[in-house]
């Protein structure tokens, strides 16, 4: 990612593997066997990069964590 991008920042702590994310946020997000989400490029980042066109899905997503799991950075 360069810099000045968005990531998605997943906290893993607070995670409990509901998969709502993965479903608002599909174009970057995939569930690991036990429903965590990961990144859908395989590189095991807790950081996920955004492109501009899917702030919108990303908001979305952190928005509807019910454990406040995710939170958009800026780079």
């Amino acid at each position: 990612m360069s810099a000045g991008g968005t990531a998605l920042h997943v906290d893993w702590t607070r995670c409990r593997g509901r998969g709502l994310c993965t479903e608002l946020f599909a174009e970057r997000l995939a569930r690991d066997e036990w429903g965590y989400p990961i990144a859908r490029d395989g590189s095991g980042t807790r950081d996920v990069p955004v492109l501009p066109g899917e702030r919108d899905a990303a908001a979305d997503a952190v928005a509807m964590c019910p454990l406040q799991a995710l939170r958009l950075v800026e780079r």
